[in-house]
């Protein structure tokens, strides 16, 4: 049995909003995962205190 990969925190966040991006819109995965990228890199801009 092999183990599965492990996924560092950015890339379980970014696999997160990737589901949910392709589940309420009709982008396909490769759009999905640069919009999440996009969203993801937004998020990670606000402020601590802000969010």
């Amino acid at each position: 049995m092999t183990a599965p990969p492990y996924l560092t925190t950015y890339e379980r966040r970014l696999k997160t909003v990737q589901d949910v991006v392709t589940s309420r819109t009709g982008l396909g995965d490769q759009a999905a995962l640069e919009l999440a990228v996009h969203v993801l890199r937004a998020l990670d801009h606000i402020p601590e205190r802000v969010r």
